[in-house]
């Protein structure tokens, strides 16, 4: 083999185009790493409600290394999500020396627990820590519960607006037992979830009966239980009437 001049000729052409591609490779390793190509901005796109600037640079200072083409994406895009209201965010490289990144705010639904607990629920029924202004129901439940309650909510929302009222605070219990109250101070006593009965179907049926009973009362009712198979009972604020009164579906 090595006295065919052809064989000869091919191995040093190999030999030649490794130590060629080696010796790219490195130049352009080195160029990667130069300061040349050092990140000068950071650019956020849209126009963030509660994230700040300052959010930004207490997050990401001293926290990013690397250069426009050795900066680490994913840790960039993780330090951006551990900001308190962005939900989401999306990096890329902007050139010659920017990252260009897009973050989806978090939008609350409802407070969670405690007001002093600092939590709210997302509209995708997740937690995260934030304070808000805004006038929101309360949500609260077990743990892990947070996104079961927001679908919840909204198939009760749903369900009460032909009353014009809607629910200000959805409570799960540690036994799994519902119970709503809503925006005209009224409580409602669902239960837990039966076999014979959703508790939809026992919201919508309470719904259908409301205008020819409840709305035909003098007095102001402040509880309802909708926990019997047959009707529900309700609790009236007066000490003339009685403390509970038993309606049934006609």
């Amino acid at each position: 083999m090595w006295d065919n001049p052809r064989w000869m000729n091919l191995a040093a052409n190999i030999l030649f185009g490794a130590a060629l591609a080696g010796a790219l490779a490195l130049v352009c390793l080195t160029l990667m790493r130069s300061s040349a190509f050092s990140l000068r901005s950071i650019r956020v796109l849209g126009q963030p409600q509660h994230v700040t600037s300052g959010d930004v640079v207490r997050a990401l200072q001293g926290r990013v290394s690397g250069t426009f083409f050795t900066v680490d994406l994913d840790s960039v895009r993780d330090l951006f999500q551990s900001i308190p209201w962005v939900r989401r965010a999306e990096v890329r490289r902007l050139w010659p020396d920017q990252l260009e990144v897009r973050i989806e705010e978090q939008v609350p639904l409802a407070r969670w627990g405690n007001e002093g607990e600092g939590q709210l629920v997302n509209t995708y029924g997740e937690l995260f820590q934030g304070r808000s202004t805004a006038v929101l129901p309360t949500f609260a439940g077990p743990a892990a519960s947070a996104a079961e309650v927001t679908r919840r909510y909204t198939e009760f929302r749903r369900l009460l607006a032909p009353l014009g009222v809607e629910p200000k605070s959805v409570l799960l219990s540690q036994r799994y037992a519902w119970q709503l109250r809503l925006s005209n101070g009224l409580v409602v006593q669902l239960g837990r979830e039966r076999d014979r009965e959703s508790l939809a179907d026992c919201l919508s049926r309470f719904v259908e009966a409301y205008p020819r009973t409840l709305a035909k009362l003098e007095h102001r009712v402040e509880y309802v239980d909708l926990r019997y198979p047959n009707g529900f009972a309700v609790r009236i604020p007066d000490s003339r009437a009685p403390a509970h009164h038993r309606l049934h579906r006609a």
